[in-house]
């Protein structure tokens, strides 16, 4: 299972640490996206999207911890959007 999630005005450095958070936790991966707007806009975040992937689909346990994580930067910056939602299995 995997999703994207984006919060628009994050700077990078933020995004960095979420990113490397979440990685704390067993079996997730995470990948960060470049902004993609034309031209660049400097006023968002230089990341478009966080990429989580879960290696157990069915581990209920670390993806409680991950909204958990995501809750908590989402409370100090700002709430995070949802991109994409991928089941895999």
């Amino acid at each position: 299972m995997s999703y994207s999630v984006q919060n628009s005005t994050l700077p990078l450095a933020v995004y960095r640490e979420v990113a490397a958070h979440l990685t704390q936790v067993e079996g997730v991966q995470t990948r960060l996206t470049p902004q993609t707007s034309q031209p660049f806009e400097y006023t968002l975040s230089q990341v478009g999207s966080l990429e989580i992937q879960f290696s157990d689909p069915n581990n209920t346990q670390a993806q409680a911890q991950v909204e958990k994580i995501l809750a908590y930067y989402g409370d100090r910056f700002g709430k995070w959007t949802i991109l994409s939602s991928l089941e895999t299995r």
